[in-house]
C-alpha cells in the first residue's frame, strides 16, 4: 500500500452525532463494491501516503472514506514525516479525546452504510480507534495496525471480528502490552512481524516490505472474510 497508487477520490464533508463538520478523503470502487472501509490516519493526517492506503483498498474494490480526524483542531492538516511533524502531529492528537474520534469514524462509517458491510483499518493512533471502534460501534469487523493506546482500552471487549498488527521491534509498544492484549482477548488474531513502528507505511524509514505485504494479505483475506459482501 505505497504512495505511488493514482489518486482515485475527492474530498468530502461528514457530520459527526455532536455537530461537528469534518473534511472525509472518499473513493469509490468501479461497479459493485464487496462492502465498505474507514481507514483510519496516523498522526500524519489524511496524508499523500494515507489517500494511497485508501485507494489501494478500493482496487481491491471496496468503497472507501478517511476522516481528517485533526479537524477537531485545526483543518487541512497533512504532515510529512519526520522528527518534526511527529511531535506536531502527537500535540494534535492530545487536544482529540479518544470518544471524539469514535464520533468521528462513526460519522465515516454512516457514510459508507449503504450498501453493505463496513469495516475499520487504522494505522497508528487510528490503529487504537480501530480498537474503540471495534468495542463501540456496529460494524462488519476492524483491523488496527500497531495502536500504542489499545491497551489503555483492554477492558473493553470487541463487539465485531478483530485483528490487530504489531511490530516486535517498536520502541513505542512493549512485548508486554501485546502479551496482556493478546492474553485478555484469545479470540482475537494478534500477529507480530520482525518489524519497527510504521512498518506499512512505505514513506517512513522503518518500512518493512515483507511484513507490511503478509499483514496487508491478512488482512484483505480477513476483510474478505468478514465485510466482502455488498
Amino acid at each position: 500500500m505505497g504512495t505511488t497508487v493514482e489518486k482515485m477520490g475527492t474530498t468530502v464533508e461528514l457530520t459527526a452525532d455532536d455537530g461537528h463538520r469534518l473534511d472525509a478523503y472518499e473513493a469509490s470502487a468501479e461497479g459493485d463494491a464487496k462492502g465498505g472501509l474507514v481507514v483510519v490516519q496516523e498522526i500524519f493526517g489524511v496524508n499523500d501516503h494515507i489517500r494511497a492506503v485508501c485507494d489501494a483498498f478500493v482496487a481491491e474494490g471496496y468503497n472507501v472514506v478517511s476522516p481528517a480526524l485533526f479537524d477537531r483542531v485545526e483543518r487541512g492538516v497533512e504532515l510529512a514525516y519526520g522528527e518534526d511533524t511527529f511531535m506536531r502531529g502527537r500535540a494534535l492528537r492530545a487536544e482529540i479525546g479518544w470518544d471524539q474520534v469514535v464520533l468521528d469514524v462513526k460519522a465515516a462509517v454512516e457514510r459508507l452504510k449503504s450498501p453493505g458491510a463496513v469495516g475499520v483499518v487504522g494505522y497508528c493512533w487510528g490503529g487504537s480507534a480501530a480498537w474503540l471502534a471495534a468495542c463501540r460501534l456496529d460494524l462488519a469487523c476492524a483491523v488496527g495496525y500497531y495502536g500504542g493506546h489499545i491497551i489503555e482500552f483492554n477492558g473493553e471487549r470487541p463487539r465485531c471480528p478483530t485483528m490487530l498488527h504489531f511490530g516486535e521491534r517498536d520502541s513505542f509498544i512493549p512485548m508486554v502490552d501485546v502479551e496482556q492484549i493478546r492474553t485478555a482477548h484469545p479470540d482475537v488474531p494478534v500477529h507480530v512481524y520482525p518489524a519497527d513502528h510504521g512498518f506499512n507505511c512505505d514513506a517512513r524509514a522503518s518500512h518493512d516490505p515483507e511484513s507490511a505485504g503478509t499483514a496487508r494479505q491478512r488482512t484483505l483475506t480477513f476483510f474478505t472474510l468478514h465485510a466482502g459482501a455488498a
